[in-house]
């Protein structure tokens, strides 16, 4: 344990700084700092003296040098029961340094900028304040170090119960957290210079080491399944996503809730007309787009109305009035997600308590460039699959041409198709889904579950697959079924059969050559 005497205090952040100085400053601690974390605490009438007059020596290059200096860190370092750091510390005229309070550069920040220039990412790269926190959190057992402004008041009110004491615990616990700290903001500047050299796509841009940090922003009830414990993480780098929503009513969100959003958000950011999506298991149940939002979402719903029951919406636009009727009316719902909701629409769904209702602009939700997955062992790094289909990409290898109104029934499908669990085959008719199967071993069966719901609306629809057609099976399914138009993949060895196939049965054919598996 220590007693509290002296202080350094250089905050970028300086939310609750006033108060806490205050505090510190009616315990007789004397309060050392910079620039203008001191010029802040004068105004507020708060003794305080500047690092450099402290140190003799001025701040220096545009303030990048200004703690870095022996009577700093040597008053952070020196070890309090050991003789030889007393005695040397003594002779240089250093004095004893028992608190840090520091906050970095907001490097993370500075980073989600539109156009970010490498020089001013630079720039927010703090060397002082992990210097500082790290040497106080090295001598933890005689320094107490603060990079959290949440600790303020526990950590004045321990000094204050105890005499300007603080204890051992406390002491291990703030060094504890600074380490997190600053690994988090190391992973970050590394994360972004990395991408920033190496900004091709290609293998070799991905880094040897591989670090992520996500700070908890909340226990959940439990996980997949009552048995397991759950929490939510936000991105620490400040790429916030699900983590930025804004809840205005309903049940705490679950960890499937959460997982189901995410694939919501996916698919209708996809979209730039007014479109509507239904999740039930992170699969979409349907899918459509509309000139107005209510007509998207019925279209959406009548896909598969059945497994809709209970499921997560996703909207691109404000909710509506009449959006929000026929929500109401559709039956029990989890949660919906949109950019906003009108009054009318909120007045509507204020009678469901325990609908969820969730505000967050999916446009604004950038798309990240890695995605990873948690092996046994190891783990595996991707980029995302943000490829965009473009029209010369399109190859018709049928006899038969596809119409303009195909061709825009296939271009929407290619959109959604990669949001489906592979194997993966769709059913739409204009800019909307009329049968999804999905995650299915065979893409046969794929195939067969997606016509069975589409039903007799599957006459004159457009199948879209996530990979190549390895057999002609699924066009003579398609075909029987009265499937108009087919777009995959393209690439099997079996594909002069698969197109005699669409010949014979008088199918247009598109093949794109991109493969979208989703596992």
């Amino acid at each position: 344990m220590i007693k509290v005497k002296r202080a350094l205090i250089s905050v970028s952040d300086k939310t609750g700084l006033v108060e806490f100085a205050k505090g510190l400053s009616k315990l007789g601690v004397e309060i050392i700092s910079t620039g203008g974390t001191a010029v802040l605490l004068r105004s507020s009438h708060i003794k305080v003296q500047e690092v450099s007059e402290y140190t003799g020596f001025p701040e220096m290059l545009d303030g990048r040098v200004k703690t870095l200096h022996p009577k700093i860190h040597g008053g952070l370092l020196a070890v309090r029961d050991n003789s030889e750091h007393m005695k040397q510390i003594a002779a240089h005229g250093i004095g004893l340094i028992d608190m840090v309070v520091v906050n970095l550069y907001p490097f993370e920040k500075t980073i989600q900028k539109k156009n970010i220039s490498l020089e001013e990412a630079i720039e927010n790269i703090d060397i002082g304040g992990p210097s500082m926190l790290r040497s106080a959190a090295k001598n933890y057992k005689s320094v107490a170090v603060i990079c959290n402004a949440a600790r303020y008041s526990e950590v004045l009110n321990e000094l204050n119960n105890n005499s300007g004491i603080l204890s051992d615990k406390v002491l291990a616990n703030l060094a504890i957290e600074v380490f997190e700290r600053t690994s988090r903001y190391d992973a970050a500047i590394y994360e972004f210079l990395n991408s920033r050299f190496k900004a091709d796509n290609s293998f070799s841009s991905f880094p040897k080491e591989f670090s992520v940090s996500f700070n908890k922003l909340q226990d959940l009830r439990y996980g997949e399944n009552p048995h397991q414990t759950a929490a939510f993480y936000k991105d620490s780098t400040g790429q916030h996503g699900l983590a930025g929503l804004q809840q205005l009513q309903g049940k705490e969100l679950s960890f499937n809730n959460i997982l189901d959003l995410n694939a919501a958000v996916d698919i209708v950011r996809e979209f730039e007309a007014p479109a509507a999506v239904i999740i039930k298991h992170n699969n979409p149940c349907g899918v459509a787009e509309d000139k107005t939002l209510d007509k998207a979402y019925l279209k959406a719903y009548k896909c598969d109305s059945l497994s809709a029951f209970g499921g997560i919406i996703g909207f691109n636009r404000s909710v509506d009035a009449k959006t929000a009727a026929a929500v109401i009316k559709s039956g029990f719902m989890e949660c919906i997600i949109a950019p906003g909701f009108s009054e009318e629409a909120k007045n509507f769904f204020s009678a469901k308590k325990n609908l969820r209702l969730l505000v967050l602009d999916v446009h604004a939700v950038n798309p990240e460039r890695y995605d990873f997955k948690k092996v046994s062992g190891g783990l595996l790094l991707q980029d995302r699959d943000n490829r965009v289909l473009k029209p010369e990409e399109m190859k018709i290898v049928s006899r038969l041409k596809p119409t303009k109104a195909q061709m825009d029934a296939m271009i929407f499908g290619w959109k959604l198709i990669k949001h489906v669990k592979s194997n993966a085959i769709v059913l739409v008719k204009g800019t909307q889904t009329i049968g999804i199967g999905g995650g299915q071993t065979s893409r046969v069966d794929s195939a067969i579950h997606a016509i069975r719901r589409a039903g007799s609306l599957a006459r004159g629809s457009v199948l879209i697959s996530d990979a190549f057609l390895p057999m002609p099976d699924t066009v003579t399914i398609a075909a029987k079924a009265g499937v108009k138009a087919i777009i995959q993949t393209g690439g099997s060895i079996m594909d002069p059969d698969v197109i005699k196939e669409a010949d014979k049965k008088k199918i247009a054919m598109v093949t794109t050559g991109i493969r979208h598996f989703k596992h």
